[in-house]
């Protein structure tokens, strides 16, 4: 492996190409994929297993709206890689990487100067970047598409706090994490993947257990569920299965969209149910039970433990493989001065990957069941 990660980190090697073709090829998959599906969101029927169970208008507007969807997607896609390749051919990385060095040179006492602050501000202005970036196409999905559809339910205000939100979320709780990944780099050697990938186990139980405390309050408000059928009728199906409920709470998910949700999240023995008072306000009693009977099947079956694990065993290779560009020298390289050569173009994106397999491992929501309001469950 060595070896093979020499021959790799040279300026000679082709780097550009190979990323762009892989991210080429990526998108050309995706959207294979996608215009497959698209012809069955031509279909003018419900499937026999929904006949009988769905209107005619109702399967007409839920093709409509996944049609729309699609090409949007496709879009969005389409700019989405448009972005990548003019980041990679116009080495906008290496060139950023180098401009928050002098900002980190300028401004910045020179005590707290370093390898750390310096990712940290390159990684955060690029972040910003990102965002301005997805701005038009984030504005068109919800004030547009969804807006057409009937489902959007924000203002542009709430929108723009959101985001504001977000970014300082980020910046609180992603400087320590982002901080520590780096430390962990720096301290372990070029086996720091065994240790980052502990890591990572750690933050994701750390989230799972702040982010309904801390970080889901400051979008939307939780309130108990009030006595009545619906109640009895959860808390009798949370005692059919074992499931250890601690509190029923309705979430006021109508201040954004129409969409319907329900969820659950907590420790193993400890855990609350998150009904959208969408739902509770579209569907009969039986149906919301009913609802929250295929969320607790998943953990009825194992579901959230296997693909947690699952996500773990995903991770340990991803991690593996960065050492081949991304080690303590490498870092070392790209936080002096230099040229934006290709070879410096594929340590940026190296170090970039991992920050962003990180970050991705912040995701920590409980993937729970949207719900197409158009469909009666």
């Amino acid at each position: 492996m060595q070896r093979l990660g020499r021959f790799l980190d040279r300026p000679a090697f082709p780097w550009k190409k190979l990323i762009v073709g892989f991210s080429l090829g990526q998108y050309l998959l995706e959207g294979f994929l996608s215009l497959r599906q698209y012809q069955v969101l031509k279909q003018t029927k419900p499937p026999k297993a929904l006949q009988g169970e769905v209107s005619q208008e109702v399967f007409d507007k839920s093709q409509a709206y996944g049609r729309a969807k699609a090409k949007f997607g496709f879009v969005s896609g389409l700019y989405g890689q448009v972005q990548n390749y003019g980041i990679i051919y116009y080495d906008v990385l290496p060139k950023l990487w180098a401009l928050t060095g002098l900002w980190l040179t300028e401004y910045v006492p020179e005590k707290y100067s370093g390898e750390i602050v310096h990712t940290l501000i390159f990684f955060f202005t690029f972040n910003i970047i990102n965002s301005v970036l997805s701005l038009p196409t984030d504005y068109y999905g919800t004030f547009i598409l969804e807006e057409k559809f009937g489902f959007n339910k924000q203002t542009v205000k709430l929108w723009i706090m959101d985001m504001i939100k977000g970014q300082a979320l980020m910046i609180v709780f992603g400087a320590p994490l982002l901080s520590g990944f780096l430390a962990i780099v720096q301290r372990t050697g070029n086996q720091f993947f065994y240790y980052l990938w502990l890591f990572f186990i750690v933050v994701q139980m750390f989230g799972i257990t702040i982010y309904p405390i801390f970080i889901l309050p400051l979008f939307n408000k939780l309130s108990p569920l009030e006595e009545g059928s619906l109640k009895t009728g959860v808390e009798g199906l949370a005692k059919r299965l074992d499931f250890p409920l601690k509190e029923l709470y309705v979430i006021d998910g109508s201040k954004r969209s129409a969409h319907s949700n329900a969820y659950f999240y907590g420790l193993p023995w400890k855990k609350h149910i998150v009904i959208y008072d969408t739902l509770i306000e579209k569907s009969e009693t039986e149906e919301v039970v009913a609802v929250l009977a295929h969320e607790l099947g998943h953990w009825s079956l194992g579901h959230t433990t296997k693909l947690f694990g699952i996500a773990q065993v995903g991770h340990f290779p991803n991690l593996h493989q960065h050492p081949l560009t991304l080690t303590r020298s490498s870092i070392r390289s790209i936080s002096s001065p230099c040229s934006p050569s290709s070879s410096t173009t594929a340590r940026c994106i190296s170090l970039l990957a991992s920050i962003k397999s990180f970050r991705s491992s912040l995701d920590l929501s409980c993937s729970p069941t949207l719900l197409h309001p158009w469909i009666p469950w």
